[in-house]
Order: C-alpha cells, then sequence, then structure tokens
C-alpha cells in the first residue's frame, strides 16, 4: 500500500486567494478541502497581505501538508497590478514554508495542460476537469468557486510532477 502524501494547492490573489488540498496515495488523487480567501474589502494592501498569511497558516496548521503547490501568476494588466498580485504570491510561498513545507511552483500553462491536457485550456475547462477528476469537490451540492478550482488544479498539477520532481531531486 502507497503512503497518502497531502498537496496544499494555492492559486494566489489579492481580493481572492484560492486553496485546495488534495491526498495522493499512488495514482489515486482524494478531494480533502477547499475554499477562497477573501480579505477585507477597502482594506490597506499591507492588512489585506497579512489576513491572507493568517488564514493560510492557520489551513497548514489545520490541514498539516506534506508539500504546496503555488500558481505562477501571468499578468496582462498593468504594472500596478503586477506588483499587487506579486505581493499576493510572495504571501503564497511564504506561508508554506514558514511552516517547514516543501513549496513547488508551476507556471499557469504546465496546471493547465496536467489537468486538462492543453496549456491553454480556458476556467471552465479547468474547472470541469477538477470537478471529474475530483468528484467530492461538489458533494453535497457544494459551488466551486473559480480561484478554488485553479487551486485544486495546482495541486493535481504538483501530484502529477511529484514522482519527476523527486528523482531530480535525487
Amino acid at each position: 500500500m502507497s503512503s497518502v502524501i497531502r498537496i496544499f494547492g494555492i492559486d494566489p490573489g489579492s481580493a481572492a486567494t484560492g486553496w485546495g488540498v488534495v491526498d495522493r496515495a499512488g495514482t489515486r488523487l482524494s478531494y480533502v478541502a477547499s475554499g477562497v480567501i477573501r480579505p477585507k474589502r477597502g482594506a490597506a494592501q499591507a492588512e489585506k497581505l497579512a489576513q491572507i498569511f493568517s488564514a493560510l497558516e492557520g489551513l497548514i496548521a489545520e490541514h498539516h501538508p506534506d508539500e504546496a503547490a503555488v500558481e505562477e501568476t501571468f499578468v496582462n494588466a498593468s504594472p500596478r497590478d503586477a506588483l499587487v498580485l506579486g505581493a499576493a504570491r510572495g504571501i503564497a510561498l511564504l506561508a508554506p514554508s514558514h511552516a517547514g513545507v516543501p513549496v513547488a511552483e508551476y507556471a499557469a500553462n504546465s496546471v493547465k495542460k496536467s489537468v486538462v491536457g492543453r496549456g491553454h485550456a480556458d476556467k471552465h475547462q479547468v474547472e470541469a476537469m477538477v470537478k471529474i477528476l475530483l468528484p467530492l469537490c461538489t458533494a453535497n451540492e457544494k459551488k466551486l468557486a473559480s480561484d478554488e478550482a485553479d487551486a485544486l488544479a495546482v495541486a493535481i498539477c504538483h501530484a502529477h510532477h511529484l514522482d519527476m520532481r523527486r528523482l531530480e531531486a535525487s
């Protein structure tokens, strides 16, 4: 019997940070939990980042992941938006690392290719495949937010790349 590896996926954002927890046992993936962290609207940027960090810290303590994975940001917006998103991404990298959890990073195209099979899949395709791969994520009529689906997709991507990453590290 394979040991279980718990993966904490994060889709960083300053207005909404998605998170998802997946267990991997061999080639089998199981949904554990997911959600979205939404800092207070109108709060100062530093306060929003503190809220995201605190929430991630609590979730990591609650779920005890073995590994974490964060989506690299791709921004077509203004330089200011890129900086704000970069700060949220920094928090997404810091929180698991601060808890002693190894962190991997994946480009959005790599996440999409791992989950959908195409690097340029749209959000609806990613969400649909996440629901197929992790059917319990919508159990009890739970709605799956877009940021939440993206975080679960990051965790799935990491699960698919885990063996290769471990071989490269040895």
